[in-house]
């Protein structure tokens, strides 16, 4: 029984060895991806937080389901690029701003009375530690170019030594007078939802500084703009200088 039992298993194992392997059945082609890779991917791309809203990608372009012709989401990714480039802009404008208050605050810092009563000593340290702050500040650049002609130039420059004048009166009393003269005028001008400027009253807004309006008149809207912020932030500074004193 038993030679029966090991004829039938080599018999089992012949036909096994000389029966062909069955193939695998092939792998199918990598499905095509269903756009092309228009844009590049950011690191940790798909962490919003991260990206702050400037990443697009193709899939955000299309929008909705319904079929878009090859112009119609090139113009579709273009419109999300330009609103991201514009908040690119506002977010460098921000930064800009704060690395003109903290220059402002060092002027201030230096023009500031107390100075005076310092023995050479002190005052001597205290500059040097200016200095080095200026320094590390200065490692920081920043350039949002504002398209102006040469007499918007010159209306920024001319304003910018007015306000420079004024931070550097080292009384803070007139300083806040002075200030507050130039942020007047500044209100006197408003721009409305429009986008047309509309004169204020000079009686709602308190006394104001002509020479200054006049000079402000010539600078772009985004200059006045940013001017009225500088002031603003130079006006809580100097109010708290002149409560304290």
């Amino acid at each position: 029984m038993f030679e029966n039992l090991r004829g039938i298993f080599r018999k089992r194992r012949r036909n096994e060895e000389d029966t062909p392997p069955t193939p695998s059945p092939p792998k199918s082609p990598p499905k095509p991806p269903t756009g092309p890779v228009l844009l590049p991917q950011f690191p940790d791309e798909e962490s919003p937080e991260i990206n702050d809203g400037y990443c697009v990608s193709w899939s955000d372009a299309q929008g909705d389901n319904r079929p878009y012709n090859g112009s119609e989401r090139f113009v579709n990714i273009l419109d999300q690029l330009d609103a991201r480039v514009e908040k690119l802009r506002k977010d460098a404008l921000n930064l800009q701003e704060k690395k003109d208050y903290l220059l402002m605050s060092m002027d201030l810092i230096k023009s500031n009375e107390m100075m005076q009563n310092m023995t050479e000593g002190e005052r001597e340290e205290i500059m040097l530690y200016i200095q080095r702050v200026n320094s590390r500040l200065g490692t920081v650049e920043l350039n949002v170019r504002t398209v102006r002609d040469n007499s918007q130039e010159d209306s920024l420059s001319q304003i910018n030594a007015l306000i420079d004048t004024m931070i550097k009166m080292g009384d803070p009393v007139i300083a806040r007078q002075r200030c507050q003269l130039y942020l007047n005028a500044c209100c006197s001008n408003s721009m409305d939802t429009s986008g047309h400027m509309d004169t204020v009253p000079e009686a709602d807004m308190g006394p104001i500084d002509k020479k200054f309006e006049s000079v402000l008149l010539g600078c772009t809207l985004d200059d006045q703009k940013n001017i009225k912020k500088r002031l603003q932030a130079l006006m809580g500074y100097l109010n708290k200088q002149t409560v304290s004193h």
